[in-house]
């Protein structure tokens, strides 16, 4: 599965920005059915992006569609529109538990990649067994509705706790992890230091709701030069010990070490677009 940096989401009843959002620079693009389209727009929405999915040229961005949810009145409509829809992968809003993604692999297919939304409660309680399903590709931290649920505020502190534990979960299913899309439009420095805390706790990526957003994000998750080249370092001098302990630098370099510049390493190849 491709690495992103930065997924954009465009309402799927907006076809004029779905060119736009392709040409963004984002990794990723996700028409979205829920949360950007009011109930009397849904079927709308739904034919506009199983049209587009069908009718798109091919493109190193990948094209996602984001469902909405179990127990809603458009879920199982959206499930048959998906089977026959074009995408990429599909994003499953407040996921639940990991047997949910058995059924969807049964209903899409076993080559269909899935993005579980972490934002509830009762899915952070879950996160291992999701992050670890059938077939999912990468997590998305809903923490806009997650603190709507909780009751806390959307600050850092407040949500700390269930990112950390995002992290550790994804880290130990080897699946990707996204931050929720920042709220604020025309603010490049805030967004910018408030991404690289995400990247620092563990997160390989993040959503974004506007073209503006995705420069800054992709900016954080691509290492600079210098780096790159110090973890091409880090690993030849490792590897010239017979992978044992070395110093380099006065520093210590062991296992560890190795694994964060070989993870640096495996980010700048997925800048390379």
């Amino acid at each position: 599965m491709d690495q992103f940096r930065s997924l954009l989401f465009t309402p799927a009843t907006r076809p004029d920005r779905f060119e736009r959002a392709l040409t963004s620079g984002a990794d990723a693009v996700c028409l979205d059915l829920e949360d950007a389209v009011a109930p009397q727009d849904k079927d709308r929405a739904r034919d506009e992006a199983v049209g587009f999915l069908a009718a798109r040229a091919k493109s190193p961005v990948k094209v996602g569609l984001r469902l909405n949810g179990r127990g809603t009145p458009w879920f199982d409509a959206d499930l048959q529109a998906a089977a026959r829809a074009e995408a990429d992968f599909f994003m499953i809003p407040k996921a639940s538990g990991a047997q949910e993604f058995a059924m969807l692999h049964r209903a899409l297919g076993e080559d269909r990649p899935f993005w579980p939304l972490i934002e509830t409660p009762e899915g952070l309680m879950r996160c291992w067994d999701i992050a670890g399903a059938t077939a999912v590709a990468g997590v998305l931290f809903g923490a806009f509705d997650y603190s709507a649920e909780v009751g806390c505020d959307m600050a850092w502190e407040p949500l700390l706790f269930a990112r950390s534990q995002l992290a550790a979960a994804c880290a130990r299913a080897g699946v990707q992890l996204l931050d929720a899309p920042p709220a604020a439009i025309g603010e490049p420095e805030i967004l910018t230091a408030e991404t690289d805390r995400s990247r620092r706790l563990g997160f390989t990526g993040r959503a974004c709701i506007h073209p503006d957003q995705v420069g800054p994000v992709n900016a954080v998750y691509t290492p600079a030069e210098a780096e790159v080249a110090h973890a091409r370092q880090v690993i030849a001098a490792f590897e010239a010990a017979a992978g044992g302990p070395v110093l380099m630098d006065g520093k210590l370099i062991e296992l560890p070490v190795v694994r964060t510049a070989q993870r640096v390493l495996e980010r700048a190849k997925g800048g390379q677009r």
